[in-house]
C-alpha cells in the first residue's frame, strides 16, 4: 500500500474536487467577478468524470487490443513482410489531428460519444504499436531457442515468454497512449460527447476562466492519478521479474 501511496493521493484530490468544487466558489469568484455563476453546474463533475473515464476507457481497451494484436501478427513468420504497413499506419493515425478525425467521423457516426472513441483509438495507437514492437523484437533470441528446446509450442513461447518479458515496454506504450487521451478526450464535448470537455468548451464559448479551470484542474488531477498508478505498475513489473 506504501508503494501505491502517491496513486491514492492524487485519486484523493481528484475526487474532492469533483465532488467539492462548490466549496472553491470564492476562488472561482476572484477569477471571474464580474460572471453571474462560476461553478459549473450543468451536470454533476463525478458524473463528467465517470463518462471521461468510459470513454477512455473504452477507446484505450481497444487500442491495446488492435496495437499488440497487429505487432504480435507482425513479428511471426507470416507477418513480417507487413510491419512496414503497420508502423506506418500507427503512425498516420498520430500525426492525423483528432479534430480532423471527428469532422469525418461526425457525417457517417452522428454526433456522440462515438466519434471520440473512434479519434482516439487511432490516436492512441502509435504509442502502443511502437512499443509493442520494440518490446517483442528486443528479446535475446537465445531466450526463443531455449524455449523452444524445452518443448514449447510457438503459442506458449507468445504467452509465457515472450509477452511476460514484453510487458514492462508495452505497459509504457500503454501509459503514453492513456495520458495523452485523457486530455485529448475533452475534444468530445464538441461533437456531443459530455465529459471533463464540457465545463471547458462551455467556458470558451461563454467567455467565463473559471469554467476552464474546473474542467482542466479535473482533467490534470485524473492524468496523474493514472499516469502515477502506471508509473508504480511498471516498478512493480521491474521488480517481480529481477
Amino acid at each position: 500500500m506504501r508503494r501505491w501511496g502517491v496513486p491514492l493521493v492524487w485519486l484523493g484530490l481528484l475526487l474532492l474536487a469533483s465532488l467539492g468544487m462548490a466549496e472553491l466558489e470564492a476562488v472561482f469568484r476572484w477569477l471571474e467577478p464580474d460572471s453571474r455563476e462560476v461553478i459549473y453546474r450543468r451536470t454533476e463533475f463525478l458524473t463528467l468524470l465517470g463518462r471521461h473515464l468510459l470513454v477512455v476507457g473504452v477507446a484505450s481497451l481497444l487500442a491495446i487490443v488492435a496495437g499488440v494484436g497487429a505487432a504480435v501478427l507482425v513479428t511471426r513468420p507470416f507477418g513480417r513482410d507487413f510491419l512496414p504497413l503497420v508502423a506506418q499506419f500507427a503512425s498516420m493515425g498520430q500525426t492525423f489531428p483528432p479534430v480532423a478525425v471527428l469532422a469525418l467521423a461526425v457525417p457517417v457516426l452522428g454526433f456522440g460519444t462515438l466519434p471520440i472513441i473512434v479519434a482516439l483509438l487511432l490516436y492512441g495507437l502509435l504509442p502502443i504499436v511502437r512499443n509493442s514492437l520494440a518490446g517483442l523484437q528486443g528479446i535475446d533470441p537465445a531466450v526463443h531457442e531455449a524455449a523452444r528446446g524445452m518443448g514449447m509450442s510457438r503459442g506458449q513461447v507468445l504467452r509465457q515468454v515472450e509477452l511476460p518479458l514484453a510487458a514492462p515496454v508495452i505497459l509504457a506504450g500503454v501509459r503514453t497512449s492513456v495520458t495523452i487521451n485523457i486530455a485529448t478526450a475533452a475534444l468530445g464535448a464538441t461533437v456531443g460527447a459530455s465529459n471533463l470537455g464540457d465545463p471547458i468548451i462551455s467556458g470558451i464559448v461563454n467567455g467565463n476562466t473559471a469554467y476552464i479551470v474546473q474542467g482542466a484542474l479535473l482533467i490534470g488531477l485524473l492524468a496523474l492519478t493514472v499516469d502515477s498508478a502506471f508509473e508504480r505498475l511498471l516498478g512493480w513489473r521491474r521488480i517481480r521479474f529481477r
